[in-house]
């Protein structure tokens, strides 16, 4: 039996159809399968790879850290080195009231605490979300996203939250005393880049602070360069309460965080003490590996060229079977007709059949299938950008009826 047919037997599936694409080897914005044909990623692991696969100090801050310890107690009650080096960088890129870093293992965890520190603090229940939105698969994370086609099948969930609409005036009515929290994703990812009014996004920071709402913004996907600037909500002159960080935070290992004021997080500790714990969030290794990252992004401005590479990509995907294309960054999506057309797409993007070319690693978006997802490594270069472009094109033409 082999490892595809082992796959399917052993593994758990999330879909009737998974892709069961065998990875050999990852480097810098190129996949190569057990076959050794190579693929242009355009998908980076979900915005997880922004400074590419198999990053030289990312790969050196792991073995260095593998040499010490691994995990050695729950999370918070020793001091751990790489935990302290990176909450201390991370808080030093941030606007000052985000000071305090609470590490998770994931986004979606990310969440949970988010929504638990908004309870403690406010002493309120309700939680207003966005519809389109995107927060993760737990429970309280599914509560929160956007899209009823996910969540009916897992009811009852959380009860008290409020789902508004994106981008609209009169949620910012919505918002009163009784509301503990307002969770949005600074740009809606799933929904196929969805980008907030300024005005709006502003407006809705200045509610909360009126009415006493704490407003947390998810950058799980939108964080570190992927618009274009380190933090997304840099764009709209904003700053949340609470920000939430995963995908690119742990450097390709495991890792989310939610990070507020120290006045806010200490909540967490008393009453009850041990208020929110886990036993492996911030694990060293992808600590150590998610600040040799960061400090990579940053020292070799990685972040500069996104503006460019856009522009680049916009450029180049001009076809009439493209309806729109809505980007912000190195993140975009291409809208088709209908999603029959963006898989066939997708497919063939995949789908090599001479063994000269050079495939294309792409997906959809959960709540806009119609619509094809472009999140490159940020390092991707323009000669793969021009490939991926020409990829594309001729796709959408091997598909024209």
């Amino acid at each position: 039996m082999n490892t595809r047919e082992l796959f399917l037997r052993h593994v758990a599936q999330t879909s009737p159809a998974p892709l069961a694409f065998e990875i050999e080897r990852a480097e810098c914005a190129t996949l190569f399968d057990r076959s050794g044909r190579s693929y242009v990623d355009l998908i980076g692991g979900i915005s997880v790879a922004n400074i590419g696969h198999g990053h030289p100090k990312v790969l050196d801050a792991i073995r260095a850290q593998l040499d010490k310890y691994l995990h050695v107690m729950v999370y918070g009650e020793f001091v751990e080195t790489p935990q302290v080096h990176y909450a201390q960088r991370l808080t030093a890129l941030l606007p000052a009231s985000l000071n305090s870093v609470y590490f998770t293992n994931s986004g979606a965890e990310a969440v949970e605490g988010a929504m638990k520190l908004a309870k403690r603090i406010t002493k309120r229940s309700r939680i207003v979300c966005f519809n389109g939105s995107y927060h993760g698969s737990t429970q309280g994370a599914l509560s929160a996203i956007g899209d009823e086609y996910w969540r009916q099948a897992f009811r009852p969930l959380l009860p008290d939250v409020w789902h508004l609409n994106y981008n609209d005036p009169a949620a910012i009515d919505a918002i009163d005393e009784t509301t503990a929290c307002v969770l949005l994703e600074t740009v809606q990812a799933e929904s196929g880049i969805l980008i907030p009014d300024a005005a709006w996004l502003k407006a809705l920071e200045q509610k909360c602070r009126s009415t006493g709402a704490l407003f947390i913004l998810d950058e799980i996907q939108a964080g570190f360069g992927r618009t274009g600037k380190l933090w997304a909500f840099e764009w709209f002159d904003v700053v949340p309460d609470v920000l939430l960080l995963g995908k690119a935070l742990g450097g390709g290992l495991p890792l989310g965080a939610f990070i507020a004021d120290k006045c806010l997080m200490d909540q967490l500790t008393d009453a009850p003490v041990l208020g929110h714990i886990t036993t492996f969030g911030g694990h060293p290794l992808s600590c150590a590996a998610g600040l040799a990252a960061l400090n990579a992004l940053i020292e070799e401005q990685w972040i500069e060229g996104v503006k460019a590479k856009e522009q680049l990509f916009r450029t180049l995907l001009i076809h009439p079977r493209i309806e729109s294309i809505r980007s912000f960054g190195l993140w975009m999506a291409l809208e088709f007709s209908d999603a029959e057309t963006c898989k066939k797409v997708i497919d063939r993007c995949i789908d090599i059949r001479d063994p000269n070319e050079v495939g294309l690693m792409t997906d959809w978006f959960l709540f806009a299938p119609h619509c094809l997802r472009i999140a490159p490594p940020l390092l991707i270069s323009e000669y793969q950008i021009q490939q991926a472009c020409a990829r594309i094109l001729a796709a959408i033409d091997q598909n024209n009826p």
